[in-house]
């Protein structure tokens, strides 16, 4: 009886043992129980079988969002999170902006709203897995596609290429970011499931070698997971990459687009890595809108054809600062502030229709039921906020700014700042001495918008379609011609991405005769510059009519718990917001864009200092309002 009763009990033992196996595995692959704590003695990770994707030899599809941290405030990222669980999505994406993480050359930073370890950690608590897309290279329109700029100052280089210049910078660079990324792989107990190679390189492809140098560059130092690549349908072949799975790009499923997969790599699951859930805005275009009934069918088609699917963007966030980028396609276009991409939460994070239609679909494709969605933040309207005090520009100069000596025009990238690295964003103004007046030409070498003062008198701008100016005659002795110079964003995308260089970028001719002897004013607008504004002495009262370019400043004033809220500049024309010393990003009257977002985090109790930086016409107040205005819409074709 003992023998056979130890039997029993080491077959009853088993079958407990295989119980308790099989529910820590459904746990495993049930998202709505995903914690990297429930996820002990992982090895397979993310692999291909056929036509579908195995997490630990088990099915698996990939249902992902975009969200990125650099784009949102730190205090809303577990709230952005758990919108995306609650409407049923298992996998974040984000990219990784080299521009922010090494503004300047080796000298990193991954702390505050740029924590990417807290960041995925986060994800990881959360329940999502997470696709990394580290570049180098990210487009995202954002400036120079999330290159530094200070990789131009090489006259000779070529960016997303194997040019020795660019590789060693690209080296030095994932040494650092890769200390981050490497543990926070699946198999090392991480939410990393897949990395992504580059990004979109099958629209450049001026190297044969480049993509097989990015992926060693990952392989070598400690990338173990799965490799993909992204392109659209017309890059696809020419971003390919051997180990790495090809994914696409699109909004409008066109017949057949994908079963063109099928051509590029044979029996491999299907991914869509960007569903554009929106647009992107231009200044002085519309704003974009998407159809959230087609965009829901759209995916819902997807779907059916067994395909994993990323929604770019779930929520598109702000480009704060002067990150935005631009297009130059038959001309020179610059993004607004504002990423709301017409997404599935809005800038701010609120609900959208799209949100439920996905949600709802989501819901019947899982077969189980979703999380809560949380509760929105409420907005404030705090009102009309005066602006009460001024000063010029050019009473700023003297007080703040050292120029830098030139007899030549030097372009913003090779300014001799920051040690070394030159000015990345912002404005330059340039100085020098005329005897007289005549024809002004640019020769196209402003970059991207200037405006002309002699002495303190405004004469007209510059830009890309204006290369030509008369300057008045004037009395008889010399007079100082200025040109206040805005970068208002590199080219993301395409093929012009090393003729970013920003300012001046060769010679300005008055009467066909080129301008010599410049002094040279960095206005980047960098937090030292704005807490040192403060103490200048020379504010005065605003007074009932003021022509810029100069600072205004004045005080919102709460009483209760900070809310987010939008600003609403009506009649001012076109500058830079700047809250407690957080840019909030640039305002222009052209529109679409009305209002910047304000988030609530950024305020305090009390008193909060705003700033504006206007450039032509000020109004005397702005308005602090609930509802966000992002211009006159127009539905994508």
């Amino acid at each position: 009886m003992w023998p056979c009763g130890g039997r029993r009990q080491r077959r009853l033992g088993g079958v407990a043992l295989l119980l308790v196996v099989l529910w820590l595995l459904l746990r495993r692959f049930n998202w709505s129980e995903l914690t990297p704590l429930g996820l002990w003695g992982r090895t397979l990770g993310l692999q291909t079988e056929h036509s579908q994707f195995l997490l630990e030899g088990m099915p698996f599809r990939i249902l992902g969002g975009s969200v990125h941290y650099f784009r949102v405030p730190r205090e809303y990222w577990e709230d952005r999170m758990l919108k995306m669980r609650a409407c049923g999505l298992n996998t974040l994406t984000t990219y990784v902006p080299w521009n922010l993480h090494e503004k300047e050359r080796g000298k990193f930073d991954f702390s505050n709203n740029l924590d990417l370890r807290a960041f995925l950690s986060l994800a990881a608590k959360n329940g999502l897995w997470v696709i990394l897309r580290p570049g180098p290279y990210i487009c995202s329109e954002w400036d120079l596609g999330g290159l530094p700029s200070w990789l131009l100052q090489d006259p000779e280089m070529q960016l997303r290429t194997t040019y020795k210049g660019f590789t060693e910078a690209v080296d030095a660079y994932f040494d650092r970011l890769m200390r981050i990324v490497v543990p926070l792989q699946y198999k090392k107990g991480g939410p990393i499931i897949a990395v992504q190679v580059e990004n979109e390189y099958g629209s450049y492809a001026k190297d044969p070698n480049y993509m097989t140098y990015v992926k060693m560059a990952l392989l070598n130092r400690g990338i173990v997971e799965l490799l993909m690549t992204s392109d659209n349908k017309n890059g696809l072949s020419f971003g390919l990459v051997e180990g790495a799975l090809a994914t696409v790009n699109f909004q409008k499923l066109e017949p057949g687009l994908l079963k063109y997969l099928d051509t590029v790599q044979k029996d491999q699951p299907k991914m869509v890595m960007e569903y554009w859930t929106g647009w992107f805005d231009n200044w002085g275009g519309p704003h974009y809108v998407f159809d959230a009934d087609e965009m829901v069918n759209t995916v819902a088609s997807i779907l059916k054809t067994g395909a994993s699917i990323n929604l770019y963007m779930f929520h598109g966030g702000t480009n704060f600062g002067f990150m935005n980028g631009a297009l130059e396609a038959d001309e020179y276009k610059s993004d607004v502030t504002s990423y709301d991409y017409d997404a599935v939460l809005t800038e701010a994070g609120d609900y959208t229709s799209k949100f439920f239609k996905l949600r709802q679909l989501f819901s019947m494709v899982i077969g189980q039921p979703l999380p809560l969605p949380p509760m929105i933040e409420s907005k404030a309207s705090y009102g009309a906020i005066l602006l009460h005090q001024y000063i010029s520009l050019w009473d700023v100069l003297p007080a703040l700014l050292q120029p830098m000596k030139s007899e030549f025009p030097v372009n913003m990238e090779n300014l001799h700042l920051n040690d070394s690295i030159g000015q990345p964003y912002g404005y330059v103004l340039y100085e020098t001495v005329i005897f007289g007046g005549g024809h002004l030409h640019t020769r196209d070498h402003v970059r991207d918008r200037a405006q002309v003062f002699v002495n303190t008198v405004y004469v007209g701008e510059l830009d890309y379609n204006t290369v030509e100016l008369s300057i008045p005659e004037g009395q008889q002795g010399f007079r100082q011609l200025r040109l206040l110079v805005e970068n208002r964003g590199r080219v993301n995308y395409g093929l012009a991405l090393n003729e970013q260089r920003k300012g001046l970028i060769g010679d300005v001719f008055l009467n066909k005769t080129p301008l010599r002897n410049f002094k040279i004013y960095s206005l980047e607008m960098k937090p030292a510059f704005m807490k040192s504004l403060q103490h200048v002495s020379g504010w005065s009262t605003v007074p009932d009519y003021f022509v810029g370019p100069a600072f205004f400043r004045g005080r919102l004033w709460i009483e209760q718990q900070p809310q987010d809220t939008f600003l609403k500049l009506q009649g001012w024309e076109k500058g830079v917001v700047f809250v407690n010393g957080q840019n909030l990003g640039r305002y222009w009257k052209i529109g679409p864009q009305e209002t910047l977002y304000l988030p609530g985090p950024w305020l305090r109790r009390g008193g909060n200092e705003i700033v504006i930086f206007e450039e032509r016409t000020a109004g005397r107040i702005i308005q602090s309002v609930d509802i966000p205005y992002l211009g006159r819409t127009q539905y994508v074709d």
